[in-house]
């Protein structure tokens, strides 16, 4: 995960819950990829290193283990740079330039410049950070899938080059989140339409009273359309189910308001989030533990690093 800002609901439904079921039958490895994050801020870095131990703040609240799963910061593995440097040497140009994620990156990020050779480059380091580890499998939305695609032509071509030395790793679609933003866009921080785990309830209440609800309904007397309204996406995750079919019926009578029904959901919300928040709250108090978290699953990622590089070398004849 990219330290360029706090963790939205977003992160927590489209990655984060996937994750943290991915540990019960998965060795895995999460890490702070604070290389990445330089290919979009290296003109602000700042952010990265005020974010980088509040999001791994947040993976062990919502449930990530640190003994089962192993949690490091990449750039303190250094392999991780000399990987992506041999990698570049056998990725042929037209590779990167056809990756549909680059393209469509370019184009939503105006605001940035990354006409760089590092944005350029950013699968190929995906790939070392992958391959690093001998990963079977990468869990991706759809949308991320070319990246891994492109991890396993790399794979594939030292293997030939050099001999089998990595596996080449599946990818395991993950489930899209259904949450969208406060304006019914993709959450995003560049949008400001997120909310946030570790929003104040009182934020909560105001970014839900905002919240776009099903655009069609434009009086409290219309009938409404729960299956379009990004409220209701909120109460089917947040709400009891028998509290939800009495909505749904609700909206499409008019029998409750838009108003209401954002109140109701911006409870149930703030509710499902307490636990979270109070194990978040218990961590921040104690930010020298996470550094050792973090130290302890640097030190294992090293290990395998260093174990990987030696066969790289050998097999490159370095």
């Amino acid at each position: 995960m990219r330290p360029t800002g706090r963790i939205h609901l977003g992160h927590l439904h489209g990655a984060l819950l996937n994750w943290k079921k991915l540990q019960e039958e998965y060795k895995c490895f999460y890490f702070i990829a604070d290389w990445h994050a330089l290919t979009s801020e290296y003109a602000h870095p700042e952010i990265i290193r005020e974010t980088t131990y509040d999001i791994v703040i947040d993976w062990i609240s919502v449930g990530l283990d640190p003994e089962v799963s192993t949690f490091f910061i990449q750039s303190q593995i250094k392999e991780h740079s000399e990987l992506h440097l041999i990698f570049s040497m056998i990725t042929p140009l037209p590779w990167l330039e056809r990756n549909p994620t680059y393209k469509e990156q370019l184009q939503e990020l105006t605001h940035k410049n990354v006409y760089t050779y590092g944005f350029l480059g950013y699968p190929v380091l995906q790939a070392a950070d992958i391959l690093m580890y001998k990963a079977n499998g990468v869990p991706v939305g759809e949308d991320q899938a070319p990246h891994v695609e492109l991890t396993r032509e790399i794979a594939r071509r030292f293997n030939h080059l050099y001999g089998e030395v990595f596996p080449v790793p599946d990818v395991i679609l993950t489930p899209t989140a259904k949450l969208l933003g406060t304006d019914r866009r993709k959450m995003s921080k560049s949008y400001d339409n997120a909310i946030y785990i570790s929003d104040a309830d009182e934020v909560i209440d105001d970014k839900v009273g905002q919240m776009i609800t099903d655009p069609q309904r434009a009086r409290i007397k219309d009938p409404g359309d729960p299956d379009i309204c990004n409220v209701f996406s909120f109460h089917e995750i947040y709400t009891d189910s028998e509290t939800v079919e009495k909505i749904s019926g609700e909206c499409r009578s008019a029998d409750i308001g838009c108003v209401d029904c954002k109140k109701l959901m911006a409870a149930n919300l703030k509710k499902g989030l307490e636990p979270i928040k109070a194990k978040r709250k218990g961590l921040k108090s104690n930010i020298q533990k996470v550094r050792e978290i973090v130290e302890d699953g640097n030190k294992r990622a090293r290990a395998i690093a260093r174990e990987t590089m030696a066969e790289v070398r050998e097999a490159v004849k370095i």
